[in-house]
């Protein structure tokens, strides 16, 4: 286990940073903000299943700042989540993509189809899965949080020309952890374990927003966020943020996180310590069940 993840050199100038947060403000104000707790019902749509939705605003936003991507950077893999819906097959070419971008355009699209201001844009650049760039941005307020390897987490608020450094909090035992997890995410045999342990911390709960969860972690005000069902688009960008701000990123299995990685449980804590003891409370996410555990065995035997 390491205390921060790989870091390879960002390729991105200042200037390219800046042509990215203006296409992403630009997003925003276009397609984003107009349609906010304005949605018919035929404005929105099931996915999966119930708790994951689709809008229009998802789908005209993420067109627009891939196409502006596109311009920027001609030969980058382009990962967006609505693409991704139909095109399963491109997030199996990030793993060997010198540059991939990958791009939630809403998340949180539960909060913003039901009115709920909790939801921002997510954006990530990636080398060979190792995220270099990191962009939550709130549409709401206006403001961003930024970070790229080498470099500090930063919170960014362009109308008012603000830019300050953050750093995560000082972490501590358990019982005294607020942070976030996805208890409706976990399988069905781990979510009675995993509740009785959200008790032991001080607080523990869901945004249904990475974009706001990470955030909060970035700026110091929970001390863990714990990802499942890893996606690109929702777990890169944060990632890298937290080990800009300070705090320590690993898979709970104690790897590297990659953004090609498809399964496991991704833990970004303040810190080392923090993160040990989260990771030995919830080490039980790590059992095989033992049905599981007979089949592989004897698949082995075989």
């Amino acid at each position: 286990m390491t205390d921060s993840l790989p870091m390879p050199i960002s390729t991105l100038t200042k200037a390219q940073r800046t042509s990215i947060m203006n296409l992403v403000r630009r997003a925003a104000r276009t397609e984003i903000m107009p349609r906010f707790r304005s949605l018919d019902a035929a404005d929105i749509s099931q996915k999966t299943s119930r708790q994951d939705l689709v809008t229009d605003a998802d789908r005209a936003a993420e067109a627009m700042i891939a196409r502006g991507l596109v311009n920027l950077f001609p030969n980058a893999l382009i990962v967006g989540e609505e693409n991704v819906a139909e095109h399963p097959e491109v997030v199996d070419k990030i793993a060997e993509a010198e540059l991939a971008f990958t791009i939630d355009p809403v998340d949180g699209t539960w909060n913003y189809a039901h009115g709920l201001a909790t939801f921002g844009v997510i954006l990530s650049a990636l080398r060979f899965g190792v995220p270099v760039f990191g962009l939550l941005y709130d549409p709401v307020m206006d403001d961003f949080i930024l970070g790229e390897t080498g470099g500090p987490a930063e919170m960014t608020v362009p109308k008012r020309r603000i830019v300050r450094p953050l750093s995560v909090s000082q972490g501590g035992p358990v019982e005294e952890l607020q942070g976030y997890l996805p208890l409706y995410m976990l399988p069905e045999d781990k979510q009675a374990p995993m509740a009785q342990l959200m008790t032991r911390f001080e607080r523990a709960l869901s945004l249904r927003c990475s974009a706001h969860e990470f955030r909060m972690l970035a700026q110091g005000h929970v001390d863990f966020v714990l990802s499942a069902r890893l996606t690109p688009w929702d777990h890169a960008a944060g990632a890298l943020l937290c080990q800009c701000a300070g705090g320590h990123v690993a898979m709970l299995d104690g790897s590297d996180y990659n953004a090609a990685k498809r399964e496991g449980y991704l833990l970004c804590a303040s810190n080392a310590a923090t993160w040990n003891r989260i990771r030995d409370a919830m080490s039980f996410l790590l059992d095989t069940p033992e049905a599981e555990t007979e089949t592989i065995t004897e698949d082995v035997s075989a």
